[in-house]
């Protein structure tokens, strides 16, 4: 391993970003921790161009801990809508209670106390640590893998434990001396591996610019650059298909709130029976009102609720990707004559006008939407899972 490249990386990194690092994004050069800790939640998962337009709406309306601890939940879902990966959200919320009950309001500066807060990893915790509060801590996100296991030609799946510890002590032995260097240093971390050492094009694989270590860089000078960082081979997808219930009753629709723990948990839904994998299911079989009660509301009273609906119709199949699984939804839609009255407390009859004001899936949202249920501006607030 290089200890020229050790000695020298802060000093050419930090020089580098003066002249080609991003500048004027709404969190660079912020000391509050606060307002360090939203944006760095918000860019995890999220192009920057989406967080540039998300970020200052959010702090206008959570301009301090205080007031989105105070706020309640489903508010900082409806407010998270772009942004995706919803569960940050739900993140967000429990962490800034902490904040307020353990730490009088005011995020801690040690590194390993970042960490005990709700959502917050080693590698966020450092981030806060170092542009906040200029400590000498390391980052590790995806960018950060990609450009050390570039530059010193580290092996293995960056998944695997040892490789991961291996890559954690390189980035500390990696700091500035100055403490006072971290938040630009940090920043240019971020910003070469985002901009520069790319997974898939980065610069020294084109003759348009010139890399400040293409002479050290361990990848490059072994002709790998686009063999590493390795990575495990992810398996195919499982997919699923699910029916879901669309009631309308007047000009209010029937939502039900997820579980905390469940795909899409706390937001609010259609009622859905259960997923089943795709392969084995028979997605073309007609349903009566009384089964889709059924399989949708099975604590509740179908028997009744059936008879004031009476009639059903197929609509929408629609598609989504998660992370990990994909699910045909088909939409099944139906008029209540009369409110039906339910004895759980996470059924709801929520009117057109109010959906705005609840945390809704990214499909569901554009499946209201799109049935012409509610105008666009009325679902604008509500909450997008990606």
């Amino acid at each position: 391993m290089s200890k020229a490249l050790i000695n020298t990386f802060a000093q050419k990194l930090i020089a580098w970003h003066g002249v080609s690092g991003r500048s004027g994004l709404p969190w660079q050069g912020n000391r509050d921790a606060y307002a360090v800790w939203v944006s760095e939640i918000m860019l995890q998962q999220t192009q920057v161009a989406t967080v540039l337009e998300r970020y200052p709406r959010f702090m206008k309306r959570f301009p301090t801990v205080k007031k989105l601890a105070n706020a309640d939940v489903d508010e900082v879902l409806a407010e998270w809508a772009g942004l995706g990966y919803y569960s940050r959200a739900r993140n967000l919320h429990a962490c800034a209670k902490q904040v307020m009950t353990e730490f009088g309001g005011k995020f801690p500066s040690d590194p390993s106390l970042l960490e005990q807060l709700k959502g917050i990893g080693r590698s966020t915790a450092g981030a806060i640590a170092a542009f906040a509060f200029h400590e000498r801590a390391p980052i590790l996100d995806a960018n950060v893998k990609r450009i050390l296991a570039r530059l010193f030609a580290i092996e293995g799946a960056i998944q695997d434990k040892a490789v991961n510890d291996r890559l954690w002590a390189l980035a500390a032995e990696l700091l500035p001396s100055k403490s006072a260097d971290m938040p630009v240093y940090t920043q240019a971390l971020m910003d070469f591996g985002a901009t520069w050492c790319t997974s898939r094009k980065p610069v020294c694989l084109s003759s348009e610019k010139k890399c400040p270590f293409e002479k050290n860089c361990q990848a490059n000078l072994s002709d790998q650059v686009l063999l590493l960082p390795q990575k495990t081979v992810k398996a195919k997808s499982p997919e699923f298909d699910c029916n879901m219930l669309l009631m309308r009753w007047g000009n209010s629709v029937l939502l039900q709130k997820r579980p905390s723990k469940a795909i899409w948990g706390g937001l609010w839904s259609l009622p859905e029976g259960p997923w089943l994998p795709r392969a084995s299911s028979s997605r073309n079989a007609d349903l009566t009102v009384r089964e889709l009660f059924a399989a949708a509301l099975p604590s509740e009273k179908f028997a009744v609720y059936a008879k004031a609906c009476k009639s059903i119709k197929r609509t929408d199949e629609i598609k989504h990707v998660f992370t990990h699984r994909r699910l045909w939804m088909q939409i099944w839609q139906t008029n209540c004559s009369k409110e039906l009255i339910f004895s759980s407390p996470d059924l709801k009859w929520v009117p057109l006008s109010q959906l705005g004001r609840y945390g809704l899936p990214q499909p569901i949202k554009i499946l209201l939407q799109g049935l012409s249920l509610v105008r666009g501006d009325d679902l604008k607030n509500s909450v997008v899972d990606r």
